[in-house]
């Protein structure tokens, strides 16, 4: 199979396409051959090195969210109700950009019809953190939700699901996604400099913040008067330290994750795609550092 690796820490061009055997499902395990796989900023912190808690090996695959076809059983594995040639996606651990990826059957998500690959492909992550922030920081319908970088793909589940449950949400983008967050139901601010007095001219008093940006997204949220246990953020640990908020870590739930999956298949929640080829992983990953641009970077494989 081919799979995205790379052979030591830097930038996006270390990445390179390469032909590994093709792995088997283990016990209890199915086989996927990939459709769309996410491509996401943990990804882009481990090709860099930057989490040294992450355990790598090179040649080092990468990728944490896929979308796909089952090809193969492994023993057990048709005791779930699966089968060769279900539509399925889920979470796995540094091998999801590969045209094959062997994961439990317990973390796989049936696909729904509706829902095409790369936008399935594009939900896994954002949708699982997106969920587990908002029930962590116990968004309700009464509250003012701001949200920081919005219109990234945290940001974009995370806005719509609180609409969804009845909160107004303030988001935080560049000018240049501001219609796009109106879209999506939210009131849109610039970040920066001048944010607080921007979140104030809307007339809105947030009451809890949750934080996709870093930088002083924190202590902004907190300068509005969010309480601190009400600001959370999935970027800044340090930030969070600083000002007493919370840091979300929001584990991965597969019942979360399709939750969210149905909705999208109902046309309740949506999530732009920006698709690149298989081959270029490269400016995949380029596009996510730069971390600009709306909704998911997602890779596409031929089937």
């Amino acid at each position: 199979m081919r799979a995205v690796v790379f052979d030591r820490f830097g930038p996006p061009d270390v990445l390179r396409i390469a032909d590994l055997p093709d792995p088997e499902p283990g016990p209890g395990e199915v086989r996927v051959r990939v459709r769309a796989a996410g491509v996401q900023p943990f990804d882009v912190g481990v090709r860099r090195g930057t989490m040294p808690w992450v355990q790598v090996r090179f040649p080092q695959t990468s990728g944490q969210e896929y979308a796909g076809v089952v090809d193969r059983l492994g023993e057990g594995a048709a005791e779930s109700g699966f089968a060769v040639g279900d539509a399925v996606l889920g979470s796995t651990m540094l091998n999801g950009n590969a045209e094959l990826v062997c994961v439990p059957v317990a973390t796989a998500v049936r696909k729904p019809d509706r829902l095409d690959f790369p936008t399935a492909a594009a939900l896994v992550a954002a949708s699982q953190t997106a969920s587990g922030a908002l029930h962590e920081l116990a968004v309700a319908g009464e509250d003012v939700l701001l949200v920081h970088a919005a219109a990234g793909s945290v940001g974009t589940v995370a806005t719509q699901l609180a609409r969804l449950r009845g909160a107004r949400v303030i988001g935080t983008a560049s000018p240049a996604n501001h219609d796009y967050l109106r879209q999506l139901g939210a009131i849109p601010v610039a970040y920066g400099d001048a944010l607080v007095d921007a979140v104030r001219a809307t007339g809105l008093t947030p009451t809890v913040a949750l934080d996709a940006a870093g930088g002083e997204a924190i202590a902004q949220s907190t300068a509005l008067g969010i309480a601190p246990d009400r600001v959370g953020t999935i970027v800044d640990d340090k930030a969070a330290a600083e000002h007493g908020a919370r840091v979300v870590r929001a584990g991965r739930s597969p019942e979360r994750l399709a939750e969210v999956v149905a909705l999208a298949a109902r046309g309740r929640l949506t999530m732009p795609v920006r698709a690149y080829p298989f081959a270029d992983a490269v400016a995949a990953h380029t596009a996510v550092e730069s971390r600009h641009g709306r909704g998911k970077v997602v890779l596409i494989l031929e089937p």
